[in-house]
């Protein structure tokens, strides 16, 4: 059966439950951040606590949604034991706990802004940015590990699509459909929204397309999303999955799958509200340029192979010694759309 439909219905009535939870949640985080004073700790126990509670509120409804989801695929869940929503109140993404992790990190941020000699309403904003990020995430991924755990309960789950929840950015939309194991660590950004559909092993083909996405989408908003440089590449039959992919890896860019806070991200943008490309001096021409993809085990290494190979320091692979054009620097260099066809499959963005 395809992603759509009664199944397509539970995943979106579940996902708003969930929503509904983490709005209540970055509610009470953006409000309970004032100032960073002295009452911080005090005020932050109080924030933790009930953070929990709406940590274990979301994880609570886990295993009734996939037994719903999998009946909707014609199969019993039959579950070998019970999920404990209790145990995922206090999770958090860190070697901290949750308190430590909602004490610390907002002045860290706050204080590092500072540093930087920003002004002190900007270091107050990114501070609380933080403390509304960190309360987000947290709930939601106490949610999806709990269907998660769910899933592994049923010896009838062969594991889980991945459901876009548009708007959504082009590190999630390359994720669209994508079926993984049930063991299988959930991939996220934070405050990412997607989420799991429980997979029966008697459906193959519960799929959807990242190109679907992309094609719904008007050009505008396709530039947005995937930038203009990108988004003409797929318009022009690049795989989507290289393009996005190939964005982890360019210089002045941040790993697409890296956990970063938002004022880390800021400081790899150097300060920009956007991140930006860096171009690269090659051959005495500034280019766009990308690491991703280029070790033998890429597409684009296997194509520029012929031009040479090399394994660099830290490296488990020889890599492409030929530096791989981002589509930006290819519209660029293209003398006509035949052109930059040529380029775009030489550097391993059409399959």
């Amino acid at each position: 059966m395809a992603l759509d439909g009664e199944l397509l219905v539970l995943g979106i009535e579940h996902y708003l439950r969930q929503q509904a939870l983490v709005y209540r949640a970055t509610d009470l985080a953006e409000r309970a951040w004032v100032d960073g004073s002295a009452s911080w700790p005090d005020v932050a126990a109080v924030l933790a606590e009930a953070i929990m509670t709406t940590q274990t509120a979301a994880a609570s409804g886990a295993q009734d949604y996939v037994g719903a989801a999998l009946a909707a695929q014609g199969v019993d869940a039959a579950f070998d034991a019970e999920v404990s929503a209790e145990v995922f109140g206090g999770l958090v993404d860190s070697t901290l706990s949750l308190l430590d992790t909602l004490i610390l990190a907002p002045l860290s941020v706050r204080g590092r802004a500072l540093d930087a000699g920003l002004s002190l309403a900007e270091a107050q904003r990114r501070a609380q940015l933080t403390v509304v990020t960190l309360t987000s995430t947290a709930v939601a991924d106490a949610g999806r590990q709990a269907e998660g755990v769910a899933g592994v309960t049923s010896p009838r789950t062969r594991g889980y699509v991945r459901m876009l929840v548009p708007p959504t950015c082009a590190r999630c939309a390359v994720l669209a459909g994508r079926v993984y194991g049930r063991r299988a660590a959930f991939r996220r950004h934070p405050r990412c929204d997607c989420r799991h559909i429980p997979a029966a092993e008697s459906a193959p083909d519960l799929t959807t397309s990242p190109r679907r996405y992309f094609d719904a989408l008007s050009k505008p908003d396709q530039d947005r999303v995937f930038t203009s440089a990108g988004a003409q590449a797929i318009r022009d039959g690049a795989d989507i999955g290289q393009v996005v992919n190939a964005r982890t890896g360019a210089y002045g860019l941040a790993g697409a799958g890296a956990r970063i806070t938002p004022d880390e991200a800021a400081a790899l943008r150097e300060g920009r509200a956007v991140g930006r490309l860096r171009p690269v001096a090659v051959d005495g021409r500034e280019v766009y340029v990308t690491t991703e993809g280029t070790t033998v085990r890429g597409l684009a290494g296997q194509r520029l192979a012929a031009e040479g190979l090399a394994r660099l320091l830290g490296d488990r692979y020889r890599r492409a010694t030929t530096p791989r054009l981002m589509p930006e620097s290819i519209y660029e260099l293209a003398e006509d759309r035949a052109d930059a066809l040529r380029l775009l499959r030489r550097f391993g963005y059409l399959l």
